[in-house]
């Protein structure tokens, strides 16, 4: 059974960082490329960055260039978001997804709130 499960969200004030965790099964993490999405209440899930399988060549949502970095750990099949310099926008819940299983369940996400 494919599984999503992201974790590391949390209340920070602006400027702030957080890490963020995916860790995944099921499935042979370092054969897929995978997405990092975030969702606000009443919208829908927009794409923060992209990972090829190698981890080798990352694309990130203008809104996040040069603040957050995806990477990612083949061997134990987790995905990271680093967040820097947080705003009060880049607040929502994130999720994991390999783009390519889209029959697979959604995890859970991660809450990130940034307030002073």
């Amino acid at each position: 059974q494919v599984q999503f499960v992201e974790s590391g969200g949390g209340l920070v004030q602006p400027g702030g960082s957080l890490r963020l965790t995916c860790v995944t099964s099921g499935f042979r993490f370092g054969n897929y490329v995978m997405y990092w999405y975030r969702q606000t209440p009443g919208k829908e899930r927009d794409l923060v960055a992209s990972i090829n399988h190698l981890g080798t060549n990352v694309n990130y949502a203008d809104f996040v260039k040069g603040r957050f970095t995806a990477s990612r750990d083949n061997a134990r099949s987790i995905l990271y978001l680093h967040m820097n310099n947080l705003k009060p926008d880049d607040a929502g819940v994130y999720y994991c997804k390999a783009p390519s299983l889209s029959l697979a369940s959604w995890g859970q996400g991660t809450q990130v709130t940034v307030s002073s």
